[in-house]
């Protein structure tokens, strides 16, 4: 295994992923956030502490990473110093995502969980321009326009700033902060290490991290129900986490950004359906100006002709 004390050339802050995906990459990705939009309504539905639910999350879903990342091929698994840290970092800033998040998600509704959850995908879209190191074409302008009037809707028809929820929404805006460094941080590693290499790494370094939080919460542990916590290891860590580190390498951040605006609109409809959370007409159209985004990103990029 190298041990350079640097990062791989694809790691450079200015290197930007190529454009080479197809629609079955934008499947991937759009499967990857319709798992990731489940997670807040299986936090819910566990018994155990939230944290701790994100605890669960990770290390029943960690063997299974392991695993996986075995069978890639093994210059897919050549991890150098430099990228080994940048991992186990990207892992650090997850566990402060995932327990930021969990910890609003009971103290808000799923749609603004979802919102303050993501709202780091700004962030994300603005490094992906800025990495480009090209003027954004116009049609992708209009999609970063269409996807804020789309969530600024959904904002509006589901979001409720009121004193018994403030507190969920400023934990979930600090979690979509540590989500935006998470994938940028992963973006690079992800150029030369296969998906489930870089995950089982990551994870690695999260599951002690959000052990250590909810010990220290005084959150309950051990689960009475296994139930909510498997699927959410399958669904939010395995499909959820898979897809979308899989997708880092075929996209644009421009594109992810945007991909991530698609979670609170599936939140929405979640909590409008399970938990009977106001889905008001404002919703059903950011939703559909959120899908247009999309199209109009998938118009404006040059995708590659091969798969």
């Amino acid at each position: 295994m190298p041990t350079d004390d640097t990062l791989p050339a694809a790691a450079s802050p200015q290197a930007a992923p190529q454009a080479a995906w197809t629609t079955r990459h934008l499947i991937a990705l759009l499967v990857a956030n319709v798992a990731l939009a489940l997670g807040a309504w299986l936090v819910r539905l566990s018994d155990t502490g939230p944290v701790a639910a994100g605890f669960w999350r990770l290390t029943l879903a960690l063997p299974v990473l392991i695993a996986l990342a075995w069978r890639e091929p093994a210059a897919q698994r050549q991890i150098g110093r430099g990228a080994a840290i940048l991992m186990l970092g990207a892992g650090v800033v997850f566990a402060l995502d995932l327990a930021s998040w969990h910890v609003g998600i009971l103290q808000t509704k799923l749609g603004n969980a979802s919102l303050f959850g993501n709202s780091g995908s700004l962030l994300i879209m603005a490094w992906g321009m800025i990495t480009a190191r090209r003027a954004p074409r116009l049609l992708e302008l209009a999609a970063v326009a269409a996807a804020l009037i789309g969530a600024g809707l959904l904002m509006g028809g589901s979001l409720e700033i009121s004193h018994a929820n403030l507190v969920g929404d400023l934990f979930c805006l600090a979690a979509g902060g540590f989500y935006a460094f998470y994938i940028i941080m992963l973006n690079a590693a992800r150029e030369r290490l296969g998906q489930f290499s870089v995950l089982a790494v990551s994870t690695t370094a999260s599951v002690p991290v959000m052990l250590g939080i909810a010990l220290l919460l005084g959150e309950r542990i051990m689960p009475h129900d296994w139930t909510p916590l498997i699927a959410l290891a399958i669904s939010s860590q395995l499909v959820g986490q898979g897809l979308l580190i899989y997708s880092l390498r075929h996209f644009p951040q421009l594109m992810i950004g945007l991909a991530l605006l698609t979670q609170p609109a599936l939140s929405a409809a979640v909590g409008w359906l399970a938990f009977h959370e106001t889905l008001s007409a404002m919703d059903v159209v950011g939703m559909v100006l959120l899908a247009a985004a999309l199209a109009l990103a998938k118009a404006g990029d040059r995708p590659a002709t091969k798969a």
